[in-house]
């Protein structure tokens, strides 16, 4: 059935395609599905998450994150509103964790939250012009709102910064919350795309995603998640002095990389799958994401570790064999360290001298 979750439907390269022409779309599987009600709910989410939401319009669509003390990733959220109830869209085994955590927080908050994980069904697809087909944002609305989440990446946000120089394919992805019952009638308009598919193109927008990049150590910075997830200037929330220190005074220790892998072969790296330097017998990193693209074939996302020259030939030790690798930097070496940054001059700003 077209709706299902599945790898590939056939051919996943030619499922790529029209995924990338807008033709197709693409089940994504089992999420997490919060919502929070309540006149108080922007305001306090607002205040436990790394990004600005008090002042969302409905419709808007933004990407936050939840942060442990110590400034690591516990969740990548996609965040909407519809001017009376936020919804919030995490990995399906972030479900439980942000609930409990979300609970937790309520204390006197008009607030009151509900899990609609087992009511929608995510689907995702690129919007291309003439083959946009708006009449999927209505396969759910609430409050007269279209429930489509609008991927802000490879942009910068009001209020990020951004580390990478590369400006990647792009990505104008969206995520609609489609009920149940609906998903047989979007795929009656668009051709059923595997995950296979999503991954690939994904990759090759340099777009990090929790399931496969993030682990307990994770940073925002070493993904140039501060574009789109972080407002730097918001205010106090859980994690923001590591997210603002690292920023300012340091630099992430480990910095996500775009790979093109050799394809002379059949191997492919799986993640987590070490990475190193040729002649150096510690490995440098490891794969977090690998797709075949029908363009540039065999590619993926690492995290490297810094110290790893931005020019340095890789080699990806697999269970079938070692790959040679090529970076594209995503996150440069020099990420962080902004009160370094020489300031320019007003007088270039435009401002008054």
């Amino acid at each position: 059935m077209a709706g299902e979750v599945k790898g590939s439907f056939a051919n996943p390269l030619i499922e790529q395609r029209q995924l990338a022409e807008g033709l197709a779309a693409v089940n994504l599987g089992p999420r997490g599905i919060i919502t929070v009600f309540g006149p108080d709910r922007l305001d306090w989410l607002h205040s436990l998450l790394s990004q600005n939401l008090k002042n969302l319009k409905p419709g808007q669509s933004a990407e936050a994150l939840l942060l442990d003390p110590q400034g690591h990733i516990e969740q990548v959220i996609h965040f909407l509103d519809d001017g009376q109830t936020a919804w919030l869209i995490v990995e399906a085994e972030g479900r439980e964790g942000l609930l409990k955590f979300l609970t937790k927080m309520v204390f006197r908050m008009k607030v009151e939250l509900a899990d609609r994980s087992d009511d929608f069904t995510v689907i995702g697809r690129l919007v291309r012009g003439e083959n946009a087909k708006p009449e999927l944002d209505q396969a759910a609305v609430s409050n007269e709102v279209s429930l489509t989440w609008v991927d802000p990446w490879p942009g910068v946000v009001t209020g990020g910064v951004r580390y990478s120089r590369a400006w990647p394919a792009k990505w104008p992805w969206t995520e609609t919350l489609v009920a149940n019952e609906d998903v047989a009638s979007v795929f009656a308009e668009f051709e059923p795309a595997g995950t296979m598919a999503y991954d690939a193109l994904r990759i090759a927008a340099h777009r990090p995603r929790q399931l496969g990049e993030v682990d307990d150590k994770a940073l925002p910075h070493e993904f140039d998640w501060l574009s789109t997830a972080v407002h730097m200037s918001k205010g106090c929330y859980r994690g923001q002095e590591t997210v603002a220190k690292v920023h300012n005074l340091g630099h992430p220790p480990r910095r996500l990389t775009f790979l093109h892998l050799d394809g002379s072969g059949h191997a492919l790296p799986e993640a987590g799958d070490e990475i190193y330097i040729d002649g150096n017998p510690s490995a440098r990193g490891k794969i977090t994401s690998v797709g075949q693209h029908h363009e540039m074939g065999p590619i993926a996302l690492a995290l490297l570790f810094r110290a790893v020259p931005e020019d340095a030939s890789l080699i990806v030790r697999t269970g079938l064999g070692d790959l040679s690798a090529s970076q594209e930097v995503i996150v440069p070496q020099s990420a962080g360290k902004a009160n370094d940054i020489p300031k320019i001059p007003k007088l270039l700003m435009g401002g008054k001298h």
